[in-house]
């Protein structure tokens, strides 16, 4: 199998993480940020993760991808209502902290500087200008402590994942709180960053802390 992914994408961190804690079979392949051919040719539309799987057909949407890839049913399905409630909270405003910065870190899907300008005026159209954003980090910030101390009462001691075994829960918390690593000076609630380490270490999925901005 092959995943096709950006390295910033939460949703295909959906996927990665997957893969790797289920310990699948896949080759990971990093698509440029501005090549819409390839995965509109695969299928239909310019959106990743996408899977090519044994047969060699290709499968998009991040948690269609998660749930291929633990068809035996490993991962604790479980989301707690206030689990879904910060992920809703956070996912309103997390991309005005990540999306200016991971053009900045080198990252293969913006090699190019036609890559990086294909995303920057892309996702501005939603956040606003990257420079404006930016100077504006210290707002975000302050929220963000308020939202990774409410984060960490809601985390069970011991295990792998959010709620005890890894879940569909830290399918869709790990990924934003692994983007968000790419923001320099967050001060990181001590459960929160032993969680980021073990899942990041489970998962394969890198964290951004050494190339923070």
């Amino acid at each position: 199998m092959k995943l096709y992914y950006y390295d910033h994408c939460p949703y295909c961190v959906r996927a990665r993480m997957a893969a790797g804690l289920l310990g699948a079979d896949v080759e990971e392949v990093v698509l440029a940020n501005d090549d819409e051919a390839t995965p509109i040719g695969m299928i239909g539309a310019k959106q990743v993760p996408i899977l090519q799987k044994e047969d060699g057909s290709f499968m998009g949407e991040s948690l269609d991808v998660v749930r291929y890839l633990d068809r035996e049913g490993r991962l604790k399905n479980e989301i707690r209502p206030e689990i879904q409630a910060w992920f809703d909270n956070v996912g309103g405003y997390n991309t005005k902290l990540v999306h200016p910065r991971v053009v900045k870190i080198g990252l293969p899907e913006f090699e190019t500087p036609e890559a990086v300008k294909y995303f920057t005026d892309k996702k501005e159209k939603n956040i606003g200008s990257f420079a404006t954003n930016l100077d504006k980090t210290g707002q975000y910030v302050e929220r963000l402590h308020e939202d990774l101390a409410e984060l960490e009462t809601l985390m069970t001691e011991g295990g792998a994942g959010l709620n005890g075994e890894a879940g569909m829960e830290d399918v869709l918390v790990f990924p934003i709180l692994r983007n968000l690593t790419v923001v320099r000076g967050v001060e990181w609630p001590q459960k929160v960053m032993d969680y980021l380490l073990r899942m990041s270490e489970a998962s394969g999925v890198p964290l951004y802390f050494d190339r923070a901005l």
